[in-house]
């Protein structure tokens, strides 16, 4: 495993003061501080790809309209690790005003910013993978081999029906949805060992089930047409 810089970064994020940004490339580094090191390529020759990592793995995601009943529909993962008095109180964040079923979902969100990088790392390895994805610099994939070991182009698969991903897909995307989304075999666990990326239908389908608890109700289908053929 690398030793990394973990130097803060000045922020002036409202919630700096939950979990300062830190420098996350190799300790003795030249040069400045960077976040997200690793996603320096991808910025360049697939910004929107790099955009969508860094998002999907520091933010939560809420409604697509803005109302007060709603709630936030981007927040850190990790300011959702507070309680409700201190977000009313430090952010004039009011929980108890949101839609029961919204609050349990950005709190289901919630992941500590240590677990967010490491996430954002996972993504960006699995990425490289893809079907016809860009070749890394042998800098980036190094970095990223140190964390999560080789890596071999074509092989990651969706994480719900096993087919394989093209990174193709990421470019097909239409207002806002793309045919590949990130996705947790349990949906309420954001650590780099649970995301991976799945068919936006396949991700659907999974719903807020498990992947254990998805694969069983769907056997319990086939059982059931099965007897009444």
């Amino acid at each position: 495993m690398l030793e990394l810089c973990l130097e803060p970064i000045d922020s002036r994020s409202r919630y700096a003061a939950i979990a300062a940004k830190r420098c996350h490339r190799v300790k003795g580094h030249d040069g400045r501080c960077r976040e997200f090191p690793y996603l320096l390529h991808l910025k360049q020759v697939a910004p929107r790809v790099a955009d969508k990592i860094r998002r999907d793995a520091t933010m939560t995601t809420g409604a697509s309209w803005s109302s007060e009943d709603a709630g936030p529909n981007r927040i850190l993962r990790w300011v959702m690790l507070l309680s409700d008095e201190e977000l009313r109180a430090k952010y004039g964040i009011h929980m108890e005003s949101l839609k029961p079923q919204v609050i349990v979902k950005l709190r289901q969100k919630k992941a500590t910013y240590e677990d967010c990088m490491a996430v954002a790392r996972k993504m960006t390895w699995l990425v490289y993978q893809m079907e016809d994805a860009p070749i890394p610099p042998s800098d980036i994939e190094e970095y990223l081999r140190a964390f999560h070991g080789p890596m071999h182009p074509g092989t990651t698969m969706c994480t719900v029906c096993r087919l394989p991903l093209s990174f193709r897909l990421f470019g097909k995307a239409q207002r806002g949805h793309s045919p590949v989304e990130t996705c947790h075999s349990d949906p309420r666990l954001h650590t780099p060992d649970n995301v991976g990326f799945a068919h936006r239908e396949c991700n659907i389908a999974q719903g807020p089930k498990t992947l254990d608890e998805f694969y069983a109700w769907i056997e319990g289908i086939l059982q059931r047409v099965k007897g009444e053929s």
